[in-house]
């Protein structure tokens, strides 16, 4: 598995990450409904170009969330993280729309020992998400509970 251990990060390491995805209308279509969000900002054209500011359908912000943490994955905690043990001060400063590519980086914030478990430790990781212009358009920290190396589990 690519994922790092807790020893392998670095306080104020950022990722670069090479995936990158381009939202479709049926990203944001299936996610507002298999998550029962009846929100017209994302599911109905007509309502977006012709009463509200952006003139067009809004991605689903917590698309947008997954999106961004699952870019991070690969290079960072696949494989070796034990949980998630949080999210906090998450932004969308800025829209994401349909047909916008996006691309992601990862600071790494701090990290520190497990008090209860010698076999890990928690990261906490500043995640950062881009559209095709360099606009930020989502921002979370995250924490995350993970393996040592050799540590089981």
């Amino acid at each position: 598995m690519p994922g790092l251990h807790f020893e392998e990060f670095e306080t104020g390491h950022v990722f670069h990450h090479t995936l990158t995805r381009t939202v479709t209308e049926m990203d944001n279509m299936l996610f507002s409904n298999m998550t029962l969000n009846p929100q017209p900002l994302h599911i109905d054209r007509h309502f977006c170009e012709t009463q509200t500011e952006w003139g067009q359908p809004l991605v689903n912000s917590l698309f947008t969330l997954g999106l961004l943490i699952g870019i991070s994955v690969n290079d960072t905690t696949v494989g070796t993280t034990i949980a998630n043990l949080g999210m906090s001060d998450v932004k969308f400063p800025n829209p994401l729309f349909q047909g916008d590519s996006v691309h992601c980086t990862t600071e790494v914030v701090s990290k520190r020992e497990s008090r209860s478990r010698p076999d890990a430790g928690i990261v906490e990781f500043e995640h950062k998400a881009f559209n095709q212009h360099d606009v930020l358009v989502a921002v979370c920290r995250r924490q995350a509970f993970m393996k040592k190396r050799g540590g089981g589990s």
